[in-house]
């Protein structure tokens, strides 16, 4: 039986639309994040986003750009925003020049280990998460780095050692506290670090044990100080109107995968700190505790930007301030 003209016209047309219908069914995303590949970071965004394709049924595919590669380090935040991806890995801290919220993880001693940190996060959550709100970005999850040390060609018994010396930073609150030493900080992504290294752009640095791993720094570096300052964080950030224009299924199955990588990330961040501290000792670095005067000079440089955070941040801040304390068993003060 001979189909009517107008229906094989129809046919015709479907059978031409079917690979266009499959793929409008599929939503494709871009993820920008600064680091390489192998490190635990991005190896915990990658599961992030396997878990999301597998939950969504293939329907949300999250595509992975490692190593600043799609976009650098200090680009990632305006690239979501702006839509040129929809979301993205950022270090908090790099934002503090925005507003002093997100420079509260990188004040010395503040919160030096990974009780203190995740302490730091429940106190800090809230108000960090409606700052970007504000934005029209939302955040997925955190997780933190290893304590940061120093690497540096010299021994540090001091400060005073480190007068002058071009210092790598990374976010404006790193810098201050490199202005407090007496050094000069010298701003370079995670992504260039090995080649500022190597041309001399600086000459120590401000970092965990996983950069330094990443970036090679015997190669150039003899010394790491494990002063244990500080545990910064990395947030993931989704542009809110991309989220939202999802199904409710597909969002679930977001914010599902992205409280499981919170969870993997805090214990990968926390279980792999001593492994890199010891690759670097098998790669002939020398890794010390800070001496006493070096880490009363730090101490003194920390209660000084605590002092100073707190007058930038106003009411918001001492009230995180003090439920952080309060979280500790510490006085409520300053």
């Amino acid at each position: 039986m001979k189909l009517p003209a107008l229906l094989c016209q129809a046919l015709a047309v479907l059978i031409a639309a079917g690979p266009a219908l499959s793929v409008s069914a599929e939503t494709k995303w871009d993820m920008p994040t600064p680091y390489p590949a192998s490190n635990f970071h991005t190896e915990n965004i990658q599961k992030f986003a396997t878990d999301v394709d597998v939950a969504t049924g293939g329907r949300l595919k999250i595509t992975v750009h490692a190593n600043g590669a799609l976009f650098k380090a200090n680009e990632i935040k305006r690239a979501v925003l702006g839509g040129q991806a929809q979301l993205g890995e950022i270090i908090l801290s790099g934002a503090a020049n925005e507003d002093p919220l997100f420079a509260l993880d990188t004040i010395p001693f503040l919160a030096s280990s990974y009780p203190e940190a995740r302490a730091l996060w429940q106190a800090s959550r809230a108000r960090i998460e409606e700052k970007f709100a504000r934005q029209g970005l939302k955040v997925l999850f955190s997780v933190p780095w290893p304590p940061q040390g120093i690497y540096s060609k010299v021994v540090l018994n001091s400060s005073a050692a480190l007068k002058g010396v071009k210092i790598r930073s990374y976010s404006p609150t790193v810098a201050r506290m490199i202005e407090l030493m007496g050094a000069q900080p010298v701003t370079v992504q995670a992504a260039e670090l090995s080649q500022a290294l190597a041309t001399g752009v600086v000459a120590a640095n401000i970092t965990s044990a996983s950069t330094g791993y990443d970036s090679k720094s015997w190669e150039q570096l003899g010394y790491f100080f494990d002063v244990q300052a500080w545990l910064p964080k990395n947030v993931v950030i989704v542009n809110q109107e991309q989220f939202d224009s999802l199904d409710k299924p597909a969002r679930e199955a977001l914010l599902a995968a992205a409280a499981a990588a919170e969870v993997r990330g805090w214990k990968t961040s926390e279980e792999m700190t001593l492994w890199y501290v010891e690759q670097l000792k098998k790669n002939n670095m020398k890794v010390l505790p800070a001496s006493a005067e070096l880490h009363k000079d730090l101490a003194g440089i920390g209660d000084r930007m605590m002092k100073e955070w707190l007058q930038q941040a106003g009411a918001d801040g001492q009230q995180i301030y003090d439920a952080y304390s309060k979280a500790l068993n510490k006085p409520p003060g300053h």
